[in-house]
């Protein structure tokens, strides 16, 4: 395989690809601001491209990166379909960090976290980013039944389907007891290894269809207690022949965190079976693997047209459809059920405000609004701030996915007063 090189870059007037990165700290998740940022090429790091810094509420403008032809990533070729970044960050009282290897692809915008811990006068903390697992070489999935036993003495499985709020990746394969185990939010999870394992640049459809086989496949490892029925103590590992592959602090892209933030209540489930489907799947490529998904074939059959369904039900079977978890862990209060918008009133109003008004104290750039229960004009203009600091739509409605973001942050934000009271 060959890398698309930098003079290519710089002289064939190619595509571009969009970067926004976000940092904060690490015990807590409150923005730091006034963080500085410089962008390299991965290949000529002493040649900085841009720098920027962050706003009250730990962003940077969007910049706009050189990045390879569309094509490379839209069906399958040898030219590595990313362009390679390199983020160092600095900020007063935090320990510098170094990212290499952020991935830009084209018409796409990626989205990088930063947490920064403070400074103890150590070196600079410095991640490498791997290639993609479409692009790189990683050892294929070993196969599984997809529906797992649940009758046999000391079975460990839970009563009910939870989407949780964290998962324990492991990251190695099953038996390296050296690796280290991470603790990471669920969507974040889902997040990350779909834009560890496909194309940001596939069709809507494709995403889907492949975030709902992560999904499936994850939440059958909870359900199950799969590991920890074997003795260890994590959910999932980052390895591709076991399971899926997750990188540490790696960048994921906006269209995808907005498919996982719609959806991620979601799995896979089939008549009678209980339990969500470990949907596996391989890139249909260098790797073939009947009755799964080929992931470069959902992105041709979405290509086609096909909906996100119809290209699961192409390889996993008709009975395959969409079920939707009992309960969501880790939020404080749970989803009305309807959009709340100018107008709305009771009880979940409230709680958004109350929660609204908590974030605010974190992120100055959100006002304060009254805890009353009604659903004005003011908090209308506290949801869309907070709405443009999270990169969601800025519509002024709580949707569903505007609902849990404000959860996730409320409960990140809460938490790290309770610990510095």
């Amino acid at each position: 395989m060959r890398s698309f090189s930098i003079k290519a870059m710089q002289t064939d007037r190619p595509d571009e690809g969009r970067l926004k990165i976000h940092v904060t700290a690490a015990s807590g998740g409150t923005p730091i601001s006034g963080a500085r940022i410089t962008v390299s090429y991965t290949g000529e790091p002493d040649r900085q491209l841009e720098e920027v810094t962050t706003d009250s509420s730990g962003n940077t403008e969007e910049l706009e990166l050189a990045a390879p032809p569309l094509e490379y990533s839209i069906e399958p070729s040898e030219e590595q379909p990313y362009s390679e970044y390199t983020l160092s960050i600095t900020a007063p009282g935090f320990e510098p960090v170094e990212v290499v290897g952020a991935e830009i692809l084209p018409e796409v915008t990626a989205l990088q976290e930063i947490q920064m811990i403070p400074e103890q006068g150590e070196e600079y903390e410095r991640f490498v980013i791997p290639a993609h697992t479409l692009f790189g070489d990683y050892p294929p999935k070993i196969a599984e039944a997809e529906i797992k036993p649940t009758n046999e003495t000391g079975e460990i499985v839970l009563s009910r389907v939870v989407v949780p709020e964290f998962v324990i990746v492991h990251d190695g394969v099953p038996t390296d007891s050296t690796a280290v185990n991470y603790w990471v939010r669920y969507r974040d999870y889902i997040k990350n290894v779909a834009s560890s394992e496909i194309y940001a640049t596939w069709t809507d459809a494709a995403i889907r269809a492949n975030v709902l086989a992560i999904m499936s496949f994850t939440l059958n490892r909870v359900y199950t207690e799969w590991y920890r029925n074997k003795g260890y103590d994590f959910t999932i590992t980052s390895s591709t022949a076991f399971d899926h592959k997750w990188i540490h602090n790696r960048n994921i892209y906006e269209n995808i965190s907005r498919i996982v933030d719609e959806m991620f209540g979601n799995y896979l489930s089939r008549p009678n079976v209980k339990q969500p489907i470990l949907t596996q799947y391989c890139d249909g490529r260098r790797v073939t693997c009947p009755n799964w998904m080929s992931q470069w074939g959902s992105q041709a059959l979405g290509e086609q047209g096909y909906s996100a369904i119809q290209i699961l039900r192409n390889y996993y079977g008709e009975s395959i459809y969409i079920n939707t978890a009992e309960e969501i862990s880790g939020v404080p209060y749970s989803w009305p059920g309807n959009n709340l918008s100018e107008g709305s009133r009771g009880q979940k109003v409230l709680q958004l405000q109350e929660q609204l008004n908590r974030i605010a104290k974190a992120y100055p750039a959100m006002p304060t609004i009254s805890e009353d229960g009604i659903y004005g004009p003011a908090t209308a203009s506290s949801v869309r701030t907070f709405q443009s600091i999270f990169g969601l739509p800025q519509t002024g409605i709580v949707d569903y996915p505007t609902w849990y973001k404000v959860s996730e942050i409320y409960v990140a934000v809460s938490r790290i007063a309770e610990l510095n009271p």
